[in-house]
């Protein structure tokens, strides 16, 4: 197993900031480095202790995607490999899980696409009949799958903080604040860029789909992220269908009316309900067991996926 990488420390670039996953790099004025660590949160907290190798298997696997998907949607990759942006010592800290991105503009709203009833959606339906906003039949269980796929829109949580769904029209409003003066050079409107980047994950999540269950992995739902370029052009960022962002469910395994086994953060979070924790920062420190099982499952995704062997 590969040593674990918390948090890098590069210096020969200047520091833009740490997600509770990926540290961020500035690569002169138009490019990022984006080096993803082997931290995981859950509940939206970051635990202490790391999954070795995590950010290897999530890099392989977001490059997989976004290569696979590129004609629905331009992304943020440029082909550049990160060990020729950083000094000769800290080439070991990017090598197979950092990549030089093109620098966008990020939407200020997750992109959530939902297939099936699991998850804060399935309490929404629970309390309201409807997921966001979006009005679901009557008589739907835990895990059921949706008639079509719906967008559910989520703010973007700081460390600490929890994400939070919002309505459709929530995310036109948030797009219009946060991006008015980009829109405004490119002419284009909140609504607008709203309404392409629903549209778009749609399109992602149903052509990502139909490839997992070709492999017997049903992925129930998953979140994107997109940016626009200084023309307002949307494009695919950050990472994309990993275990990280996606529920990934055995498809030999689902049964409507329970909580499938899975190959994503489903192992951890179900581990962590079983503790005394209010899922306020600190987090609990993970037995080896549980660090071991993770990693598998995240390994076991990998190769389903893309046929690949993790590349270490």
């Amino acid at each position: 197993m590969t040593d674990a990488l918390f948090e890098s420390t590069i210096k020969s670039l200047p520091l833009l900031g740490r997600g509770k996953v990926r540290d961020i790099y500035a690569v002169g004025e138009d490019q990022l480095l984006i080096v993803t660590s082997d931290r995981l949160s859950a509940f939206d907290v970051v635990l202490p202790d790391p999954i070795p190798g995590k950010g290897q298997l999530l890099t392989q696997l977001a490059c997989f995607w976004f290569e696979k998907l590129a004609a629905i949607v331009p992304n943020q990759m440029t082909g550049i490999a990160p060990e020729t942006v950083v000094a000769a010592d800290e080439r070991a800290q990017v090598r197979g899980r950092a990549l030089v991105v093109k620098r966008l503009r990020p939407l200020p709203i997750e992109a959530v696409v939902r297939g099936y009833l699991i998850g804060s959606g399935w309490k929404d339906y629970q309390a309201t009949g409807a997921v966001c906003g979006i009005p679901l039949a009557p008589g739907l269980r835990l895990a059921s799958r949706l008639p079509a796929p719906i967008f559910t829109p989520a703010t973007k949580a700081a460390i600490g903080d929890h994400d939070e769904n919002v309505s459709f029209e929530r995310a036109q409003a948030d797009c219009a604040s946060a991006l008015a003066d980009l829109l405004a050079v490119a002419g284009k409107s909140g609504a607008e860029i709203a309404t392409q980047a629903r549209d778009v994950a749609i399109a992602l999540y149903t052509a990502a789909a139909e490839h997992a269950a070709a492999r017997g992995i049903i992925i129930a739902d998953t979140k994107f992220e997109f940016g626009l370029d200084a023309a307002g052009t949307l494009h695919l960022i950050d990472e994309v269908l990993t275990p990280d962002s996606s529920r990934f469910w055995p498809a030999d395994d689902y049964r409507e009316g329970r909580n499938p086994p899975s190959y994503d953060k489903q192992y951890i979070r179900d581990y962590l309900e079983t503790l005394p924790w209010d899922k306020q920062a600190p987090g609990p420190s993970l037995p080896m067991a549980v660090i071991a099982g993770t990693r598998a499952r995240y390994a076991e995704a990998l190769q389903r996926l893309t046929g690949e062997k993790p590349v270490q």
